[in-house]
């Protein structure tokens, strides 16, 4: 037992209404974790007030200067101190919290930022007169006339200086503009028709860190271009566009292929309304939507949007509006799985281009250190001066035999209208190269017959059913009766994978039926991982995670082994199945099914260009 604290008085304690300053200071701790708390309720603020042009202005990672600058609606003299009152705001009238169509509408980012940096606020309509004032430290200076065009100046400096133990907590410079241009891509993401300017003004110098100006077009060719200028080339080009609805959700967005597919989640980009999340239920979905197409250690990249009704989401869950509140997560979480698998099928045969550049990368030979020209580059020989290029760097123990095809037939001997070409030889006893229109393509013969034949094997699963395996005896498991409920909530889907519960009184849970096709089953470790997914991410895929695990061992086991010589007719009748099969660009694990290169690459490996 701990002792007395000698700090507590035995007197009984006095009820009291703090000071509106502490109680300013305190919502901003919650709003105001750093300085990127600060610009994405600014940049919000503007973006709220229909800006179409928004600059911001960041000195020593925010902690010393930020300033925002739009092009918006503004205010009146009259507006500028009730924006710094808390729970002062334009967006709602207080009458219903659920049906909110602005980012803002709490009415406490400027009076928490007043209360905790030197806040000044220039703002001028359209028709109006320009205004400022400032506060600092909570203390509220008269409104004065402002010389600035229509729009919004706010200026934040010294960011914590009135609560100076919050500035131990804020890491580098560096780090903290790194946030804040995470937070400015993230909002240029969700509004590709405005444009920002992020600019760092740290020391007296001047440089632009992000910049994306406003798109054209509709919706889709405008965020696929934002998406371009945000999230490289790389992504725009190896992207699937997402649109599908279902019971008056949307979903629109872009979704890489899994070839394309991430060391951590730094490319997952979800969004509610306009609004950047991060939700458990939406990462669970976008991962279970990749289930069978990326190991565990990969992460798909995705930008999505979902539109829905404001009444069947609470977004006011948490003060920096990050977190939200689905009334239907079951209907929101099926459509983004439905709508990214329906992508990734009719995405059929198609590999990221990212794969041909990562090999031809890998082909290229260093350059040399300094210009040689074509009269002093040795045409032959082994001395030290001779360096070979491309292929030719290939020594002798690194070649194989190479089975040139004889026997294919005729007609299926041109690469004419075959995506993947017309096989013309195998090396290694496993590839598969392939002559296109344009180029060559070099298949993994194992890899891609093993995604053909597992594909089919989900087939018959979804056709037939999963087998069940009845127990003799059925297994009582003992659990809380939250637990019970949670698990009982879900078992017609799990039924529909071979596991069969019941209810068997108070808290415990019967299990009638395994599947078959797992064997010998701890159905109480099974049930208590299933219950922790449903905790982690509000469902479960353990189960049919494990059937496509075990799908995925037969067809590794029963597709063509690597050392296996191929027909002619086998390798074009594999090639051919591979652009009718869905996934076909990639392996069980993530891993690309085939390369391609083009006839041009090619020529400048070999420098023929």
């Amino acid at each position: 037992m701990a002792a007395p604290d000698p700090n507590i008085s035995d007197l009984r304690p006095v009820i009291a209404q703090l000071d509106d300053a502490a109680i300013n200071r305190i919502a901003a701790g919650e709003v105001v974790e750093r300085p990127a708390s600060a610009v994405k309720e600014l940049v919000e603020n503007a973006l709220d007030a229909k800006a179409t042009r928004i600059e911001i202005a960041i000195a020593d990672g925010g902690k010393t200067l930020i300033r925002v600058t739009d092009n918006g609606v503004g205010m009146t003299p009259a507006d500028l101190p009730l924006a710094l009152s808390r729970h002062a705001t334009s967006k709602i009238d207080g009458s219903d919290l659920l049906n909110i169509h602005s980012f803002g509408f709490r009415g406490e980012a400027l009076p928490s930022l007043g209360a905790v940096g030197r806040l000044t606020i220039r703002s001028r309509t359209g028709d109006g007169e320009g205004a400022e004032i400032l506060v600092s430290g909570g203390v509220h200076d008269p409104v004065r006339p402002a010389a600035l065009s229509a729009g919004t100046v706010v200026e934040l400096r010294d960011l914590f200086y009135a609560t100076p133990a919050r500035l131990k907590f804020l890491r580098t410079d560096r780090a903290e503009m790194q946030a804040i241009n995470d937070v400015i891509k993230r909002l240029a993401m969700a509004e590709p028709f405005v444009t920002f300017i992020l600019t760092d003004v740290s020391q007296g110098k001047s440089r632009v860190t992000f910049r994306a100006d406003g798109e054209t077009g509709d919706m889709f060719e405008g965020l696929h271009a934002r998406l371009r200028g945000v999230l490289g080339k790389d992504f725009a080009d190896n992207a699937l566009p997402i649109d599908a609805e279902r019971e008056g959700v949307h979903l629109t967005g872009y979704a890489a292929l899994p070839t394309y597919s991430r060391g951590s989640a730094v490319q997952q980009f979800l969004f509610v309304n306009g609004r950047p999340v991060r939700d458990k239920v939406l990462i669970g979905a976008l991962r279970g939507a990749y289930m069978d197409t990326l190991s565990r250690d990969r992460h798909p990249a995705a930008c999505l949007f979902i539109d829905v009704d404001p009444t069947r989401v609470d977004v006011n869950v948490h003060p920096a509006k990050s977190e939200v509140r689905f009334r239907d997560p079951g209907v929101v979480r099926g459509l983004i799985v439905s709508a990214l698998r329906a992508a990734l099928a009719n995405a059929g045969h198609r590999a990221s281009t990212t794969v041909a550049s990562a090999t031809l990368g890998a082909m290229t030979p260093e350059q040399p250190a300094g210009r040689v020209y074509q009269m002093d580059r040795p045409t032959g020989g082994t001395g030290p001066a001779y360096r070979p290029s491309g292929f030719a760097e290939m020594t002798p123990d690194m070649s194989g035999r190479v089975e040139v095809i004889e026997d294919a037939p005729r007609g299926d001997d041109q690469p004419q209208g075959h995506p993947l070409g017309a096989a013309r030889a195998q090396v290694h006893e496993n590839y598969i190269i392939a002559q296109t229109e344009t180029g060559i393509v070099i298949v993994d013969g194992h890899a891609a017959h093993e995604r053909l034949v597992y594909e089919k094997l989900k087939t018959q699963m979804a056709e037939n059913g999963v087998a069940a395996q009845a127990l003799l005896i059925p297994e009582i498991i003992e659990m809380s009766e939250g637990d019970a409920a949670q698990l009982l909530a879900v078992a017609d889907d799990l039924t529909r994978f071979g596991l069969t519960i019941e209810p068997f009184g108070g808290g415990a849970i019967a299990v009638r039926e395994t599947p078959a096709i797992l064997g010998e089953v701890n159905a109480e470790a099974m049930l208590r991982d299933i219950l922790d997914e449903l905790d982690d991410q509000g469902s479960s895929t353990l189960v049919q995670e494990k059937l496509e695990a075990i799908l995925s061992r037969v067809a590794c086991h029963g597709s063509i082994r690597t050392g296996r010589r191929m027909l002619g007719e086998e390798m074009n009748a594999l090639l051919r199945e591979m652009e009718r099969t869905p996934r076909s660009g990639q392996c069980n694990h993530g891993r690309p099914t085939y390369v391609e290169l083009k006839l041009s690459d090619i020529e400048r490996l070999f420098g023929r260009t």
